[in-house]
């Protein structure tokens, strides 16, 4: 099998007894050896928006992506599947990604639910190099007694973490309280003014697209500082 891949690949995925669209995208200079499996959130699916300018934004930044279809999204269901169906559907989507790229550093992750489902993952020990997490629902918008981070102390890849200090799903002052219970390298970047689609507002001074150039920055100098010798990228 052949793993020179130069342009986008459309995937179909086994998962149990169904089947998921995936998407992987080399990086520009066409190369995989960094990989992020990005995994959508509740109410978006593979080929959303800030999924794919995301994904894009990486990939000019020397990281390959797979993007996919959680399968109550691939039936068209506007009704998320069950944590432990996400993280089958993760955990094949990985197995595919690993079998057709055998890439030497992969990352997982992803956005908001799809993000949380990821390091549920990574809080059990699932294979996987580094967990890139954007708008981690913290909380129910409303709701900061109900907090989402037991597991997030059992974690021990690196993680680096995106969230909008205008996020109504991720108090600031929450989120540095759980960190401090948390016992890998993970990297926080809070960006000012954004929202929990990374939105800003005009008096921000930023736009949308430099706040995404932003991130994409940050995630290729925390891959650069984080994955040396075997997992080199």
């Amino acid at each position: 099998m052949s793993h020179d891949v130069t342009g986008p690949t459309e995937w179909r995925v086994t998962v149990g007894a169904e089947t998921t669209s995936a998407a992987f995208e080399p990086a520009a200079n066409g190369g995989h050896e960094t990989l992020f499996i990005c995994a959508h959130g509740a109410g978006g699916n593979l080929n959303d928006r800030g999924v794919v300018q995301t994904a894009k934004a990486l990939q000019e930044r020397g990281i390959a992506v797979v993007r996919f279809n959680f399968l109550y999204k691939e039936k068209k269901s506007g009704r998320p599947d069950p944590m432990p169906r996400l993280k089958e559907c993760i955990t094949a989507v990985v197995a595919r990604a690993r079998d057709e790229l055998r890439p030497k550093t992969l990352i997982i992750g992803g956005r908001s639910m799809g993000g949380r489902a990821a390091s549920m993952l990574a809080a059990e020990q699932f294979g996987c190099d580094g967990l890139l997490l954007l708008a981690y629902p913290l909380h129910p918008p409303g709701k900061p007694e109900q907090l989402r981070d037991a597991h997030l102390p059992a974690i021990t890849a690196p993680v680096i973490c995106f969230n909008g200090t205008r996020d109504p799903f991720c108090t600031p002052e929450l989120m540095n309280d759980v960190l401090t219970r948390v016992k890998t390298r993970w990297e926080m970047h809070w960006i000012e003014g954004a929202d929990h689609s990374f939105h800003v507002l005009k008096s921000s001074g930023k736009t949308d697209a430099e706040v995404l150039d932003g991130i994409a920055s940050a995630a290729q100098n925390w891959v650069g500082s984080n994955f040396t010798g075997d997992n080199r990228v």
